[in-house]
């Protein structure tokens, strides 16, 4: 049995030693600067989502309908930060349109509904988040 095993042991081990750097070389399934631009592309992404949540919670207008809910902005603000996939994204494209709105002069009229609607659903998802 035990020249058996060094009969087996050494041709594999052989075998093994010779194979291993013809794999090496192989071609990755995706560039590496593609995946680097892909991570960049969502980093940066994330990023413009957290500056829309930003600029819609320091607006005067959702200070004040916070204020009036007792809602602390404070904690709100800092919980963005921690926000990410999709409560993300949904909570930016409804600070996007609260921003839109007041930018289209919707701060000088009466404020819609769907605005004060979408200013409500942005502070409760935050504060789920916080919580």
């Amino acid at each position: 049995m035990p020249t058996v095993r060094k009969l087996l042991v050494a041709p594999l081990i052989l075998l093994m030693m010779l194979t291993s750097p013809a794999f090496a070389d192989q071609r990755h399934a995706v560039d590496p600067s593609q995946l680097a631009a892909a991570v960049d592309q969502h980093v940066a992404k994330q990023d413009a989502d957290r500056a829309a949540l930003r600029e819609a919670l320091a607006r005067p207008e959702v200070q004040t309908v916070a204020a009036k809910i007792g809602v602390d902005l404070t904690r709100a603000t800092a919980a963005v930060e921690t926000m990410a996939g999709a409560d993300l994204t949904r909570a930016a494209d409804a600070a996007r349109q609260v921003n839109q709105q007041f930018v289209g002069g919707a701060s000088t009229v009466v404020i819609s509904t769907t605005t004060i609607i979408i200013v409500l659903l942005l502070i409760v998802l935050i504060i789920v988040l916080v919580k």
